[in-house]
């Protein structure tokens, strides 16, 4: 059964830190791109990062650019998503979806390319 489990949310003050962990199982993470999505209160979800299966190259949204960082161990079937200098406006439940597509260039962020979903994790940054 295919699988992604997100973990490591929480609340965190801004200007804190959190790593996000996205374990999948029932296939081989070397053969997908995983991207990181996430969903604040009203609004609509929006692409955060990706990091292709071939090379391991990355997309970030302007927003989180210099702050977030997605990198991936394969032999561990994990994605991470570091998230540092954390800002209120970064709250949100964040989740992280697979797919086997190519991407390239900005479609990375287009919900439609991806197959599978995690079940997606909180995120809050307050004081």
């Amino acid at each position: 059964q295919l699988q992604l489990v997100e973990s490591g949310g929480g609340l965190v003050q801004p200007g804190g830190s959190l790593r996000l962990s996205c374990v999948v199982s029932g296939f081989e993470l070397d053969y997908y791109a995983i991207g990181w999505f996430r969903q604040a209160p009203g609004k609509e979800r929006e692409g955060v990062s990706c990091i292709r299966r071939s090379g391991g190259s990355t997309n970030y949204a302007d927003s989180v650019k210099g702050r977030f960082t997605t990198s991936r161990d394969n032999a561990k079937n994990t994605v991470y998503l570091q998230m540092n200098s954390l800002k209120p406006e970064d709250t949100a439940i964040y989740y992280c979806a697979a797919t086997s597509s190519s991407i390239y260039g900005g479609v990375w962020s287009r919900e439609g390319l991806y197959d599978f979903w995690g079940q997606g994790i909180q995120v809050t940054v307050s004081s």
